[in-house]
């Protein structure tokens, strides 16, 4: 399940504007302090351990698992088989298995805690991992055998999972699905049956979702399209193959929480209900994408209602990740926290799904692993899991500095040839100290930015603003109030 949004480049037809976009990021990392370049003690530990991985004696590798993900991501996390069983059926989910290649206080765990999580931005990658553990040895590419966190939920006619039980075990992928080759396969009904489960099981998870009131908000990617001066800026509709295979991880992630509350020890993703001040901003930024939002439906069905497949419906989606704030992790070892739901998803909820690209996953697993072999947490867990929640708190606000930096960037460029330029918006939000400043969306671009004005900003209202400045050296976009 997306957490980000991701800016690609779609097509460009001017090297010298790629450089500046290139140039652009690599000042943002340097800003930021982060590389996508591993020290070298780092990179040869992750080589040693690449070359003599720590192999299960489990063998699943007669699972006909397949991956499914965008085209040319080579970081593969999961791999996913179903079955049926009588009414209802089995998922096989393989996870990759740090643990076959990191140890506790190697330098690879070391620079991984540091790091937290892969960043993306424009088709750029700084990796929590370096890429011959994380694109080579520990990637569930198709046709080699890999160490895997093998996954088995029960799932009955309804789409509820039942059982879960996860073991480490050897699987091997027989193929490399992207998800534009999945949903053709769906659409014109050549699909495998492991697809056309996929298919039956993921449109049941999201009626689950409905009666259970939660809502989960799969981030369309964003494309940029160049050519000469002129940048565009476009949502990619997220195809219905993208949303089953994100329920996947989802009800993975519940069966994971459910283990560990059982067990009293874990690490599970949390979300505080949102604050209603959010959910206006929301009405207001639904009114300038000119969407329908009647005041007696509730978010999470408003939200549900939504198609990526629209433009303006996929920026609304973005946009709704700010109910998302909040967010952060807890840990506990003897005693079920207090506060631990998920709001948006009103359930229990951890994240053991994406190990290659998040540290907190490794963790997590790893005492489900435990729990469900009837055995102690291993110690190298337990001493991590206080200052885990910190941690990725840490790294999450990195992130999303660098997901902000990154979109600053996009959308300098997107407005530059725009200089002077009269634009229709709608004020969404003001500052709370000085409300002569605060956020427009741009009606057209579906862009939010700052802008000012000489009085109070007419929050919620319909306005002309000027496009002042649009510097891609230094992604400032400065508008002004008409």
């Amino acid at each position: 399940m997306p957490s980000s949004r991701v800016v690609h480049i779609k097509t460009a037809d001017d090297d010298a504007v790629v450089a500046v976009l290139r140039e652009g990021i690599s000042r943002i990392q340097a800003e930021l302090d982060v590389t996508p370049e591993f020290p070298p003690e780092v990179e040869a530990a992750a080589a040693a351990a690449a070359a003599a991985p720590r192999l299960p004696d489990l063998d699943r590798t007669d699972i006909p698992f397949v991956t499914i993900d965008p085209e040319t991501a080579m970081d593969l996390d999961q791999a996913l088989h179903i079955e049926r069983a009588g009414d209802g059926y089995v998922v096989h989910y393989a996870i990759a298995d740090l643990a076959a290649f990191v140890t506790a206080g190697d330098p690879i765990d070391l620079e991984s805690h540091r790091r937290g999580e892969t960043l993306y931005g424009a088709d750029s990658k700084v990796p929590l991992h370096p890429k011959v553990i994380s694109e080579d040895a520990g990637s569930l590419l198709a046709g080699e055998v890999r160490p895997a966190l093998l996954w088995t939920i029960q799932v009955d006619e309804t789409g509820e999972g039942t059982d879960v039980h996860v073991e480490r075990a050897r699987v091997r992928s027989t193929a490399k699905l992207s998800y534009e080759s999945a949903q053709r396969s769906v659409d014109d009904g050549t699909a495998s049956e492991v697809l056309q489960l996929l298919q039956e099981i993921g449109e049941l998870r999201v009626a689950r979702d409905a009666v259970r009131g939660g809502v989960s908000l799969p981030l369309p990617e964003q494309e940029i399209d160049i050519h000469g001066d002129r940048w565009t800026l476009e949502f990619r509709s997220m195809l219905p193959v993208e949303l089953w295979n994100a329920q996947i991880s989802l009800l993975t992630g519940f069966g994971a929480a459910s283990l560990m509350v059982y067990g009293r020890v874990g690490l599970l993703r949390t979300l505080p209900p949102p604050d209603p001040r959010d959910v206006q901003r929301l009405h207001r930024t639904a009114r300038a994408l000119g969407i329908d939002w009647p005041a007696e439906i509730l978010y999470p069905d408003f939200i549900r209602a939504l198609d990526p497949a629209k433009p303006e419906h996929a920026a609304m989606v973005v946009a709704s990740a700010r109910l998302l704030r909040g967010s952060g992790y807890v840990a506990f070892d003897g005693e079920v926290p207090a506060e631990p739901l998920h709001s948006a998803l009103a359930s229990e909820y951890a994240h053991v799904t994406a190990p290659l690209r998040r540290l907190a996953d490794r963790y997590a697993a790893e005492v489900c692993v435990a729990l469900c072999a009837g055995e102690p947490v291993p110690a190298w867990v337990l001493e991590a899991l206080p200052t885990l929640p910190k941690t990725m708190q840490q790294s999450g606000q990195r992130a999303k500095g660098y997901e902000r930096a990154v979109l600053d960037l996009v959308e300098a460029g997107l407005l530059a040839a725009r200089v002077g330029e009269e634009l229709d918006g709608v004020v969404v939000s003001t500052d709370e100290k000085n409300p002569s400043q605060g956020v427009v969306v741009l009606k057209e671009l579906g862009v939010e930015a700052r802008v000012v004005g000489d009085q109070a900003l007419p929050l919620g209202t319909d306005v002309r603003v000027r496009l002042e400045k649009a510097d891609v050296a230094t992604r400032k976009v400065e508008l002004r109030l008409v």
